[in-house]
């Protein structure tokens, strides 16, 4: 049974030998046609045949300009970080907060990002360039490099879970044909009963005592990105004192 080729990212390959009519189409047109069937259709609906359909070309033309599907998910991802404004911040502490909010939106705009990991296309044009400004937020505080890498990660882990949550709540609403009031209110006699029995006293302080689950999605998810910046506060201070 024959290995399977391991390839470098698609950026530190040299470009293949041309031959015949020179290439119809650029990388970055072939991104953009696979960004436009992930933000209609979803993740699962980009293969080769649709997006050579897109473009209007053989699916084996494909393969002049990449190996396969991960090389086409590699280079979207990054081309959809161009659209993040790398703008300057006061302070790390905002700057964390400017690229949370700034993840938050990007995500939204293409949830298809959810399925991929955070780093995704780290070597790309794009990635590099938002990895040096970001990682630069951390810089100068007396942290040494993987305490830099490890309090931007905490930011990012908790931005893609909690729009990994959203996007699935909002899916799952969509599905039923219901708004979360909808929901609630058909649900609150199942739930009341739960309470009554005196089984589950920390779900009944949750229904009862917390905001969180009330608030609105904006504001539930900086409600939870300011502890996770005051829990890195602790390790910058440390660092300093």
């Amino acid at each position: 049974m024959g290995e399977s080729k391991v390839e470098a990212v698609i950026w530190a390959r040299e470009p293949k030998p041309a031959r015949g009519p020179q290439p119809a189409y650029s990388l970055d047109q072939i991104s953009d046609a696979a960004i436009r069937i992930a933000d209609s259709d979803g993740l699962d609906a980009l293969t080769m045949r649709r997006l050579a359909a897109e473009i209007g070309a053989g699916v084996m033309s494909l393969y002049r300009y990449v190996s396969g599907r991960t090389d086409i998910i590699d280079l979207m991802s990054d081309r959809v970080l161009r659209e993040i404004e790398l703008k300057p911040y006061e302070d790390w502490r905002s700057g964390l907060q400017w690229l949370a909010q700034t993840t938050r939106e990007h995500i939204h705009r293409h949830p298809w990002l959810v399925h991929l990991p955070g780093n995704a296309a780290p070597f790309g044009p794009h990635g590099l360039a938002l990895t040096e400004h970001v990682m630069g937020i951390m810089d100068g505080l007396g942290l040494n490099i993987d305490e830099m890498m490890t309090s931007v990660g905490l930011v990012s882990g908790y931005v893609s879970s909690s729009v990994q949550s959203e996007i699935a709540t909002r899916e799952r609403l969509r599905q039923v044909g219901m708004t979360m009031e909808d929901w609630m209110r058909v649900n609150a006699p199942y739930i009341r009963k739960l309470l009554d029995s005196g089984k589950y006293p920390m779900m009944e302080r949750i229904i009862i005592d917390a905001r969180w689950p009330h608030m609105d999605p904006e504001e539930a998810f900086d409600y939870g990105l300011q502890r996770v910046l005051s829990g890195i506060a602790a390790t910058v201070e440390g660092s300093s004192g």
